[in-house]
């Protein structure tokens, strides 16, 4: 093997367990049992069939499927929030505009927006203007405000969530 290769295998070894301890730190095994009982002890309700829940602490989009008290978790996406001087809303909102992009004119992109309250939306991570990544943190205090998800995910709630649903931020 050469050196070059060495330090490519060593490299993506590294990445590969830096990302199992980052995700063995947030994710508890039963984190999936706590959050629904969350949500449905906080008789939480909403106007279309999904819920989202984003929980600050742990740095987690959960989307819930069902009704009142009767949600299930179908998706749980790791993302960053606003800073300490830009912080995210915290309170009950709703689904509003969407859009597919925004941030050209100023030298970035981000993608698949949904808003939830004003100016503050769920986004893709940023993208300078040739489709490179600009920052792709995620699981951290860094936005200005915005919810932070990888760009699929981002994607899905664009895709999938209707107006109207309620967003729940804790």
């Amino acid at each position: 093997m050469n050196f070059y290769n060495k330090i490519k295998n060593s490299y993506h070894h590294y990445i590969f367990k830096k990302s199992i301890i980052s995700h063995n730190l947030r994710d508890s095994s039963n984190y999936i049992n706590t959050s629904t009982d969350f949500v449905n002890k906080n008789n939480l309700s909403s106007s279309t069939k999904y819920l989202i829940w984003v929980d600050t602490k742990n740095f987690k989009v959960n989307i819930f499927l069902g009704s009142k008290n009767n949600w299930k978790l179908q998706k749980n996406y790791l993302c960053s929030i606003g800073k300490s001087s830009t912080p995210t809303p915290l309170g009950t909102f709703k689904v509003g505009a969407k859009g597919y992009s925004f941030g050209e004119g100023h030298g970035y992109i981000c993608y698949y927006y949904t808003q939830f309250k004003g100016n503050y939306l769920f986004h893709s991570i940023l993208y300078n203007l040739d489709n490179t990544i600009r920052d792709g943190r995620l699981g951290f205090k860094i936005s200005n405000g915005c919810i932070r998800l990888a760009k699929v995910n981002a994607k899905w709630i664009y895709d999938n969530i209707p107006y109207g649903t309620t967003v729940y931020i804790t």
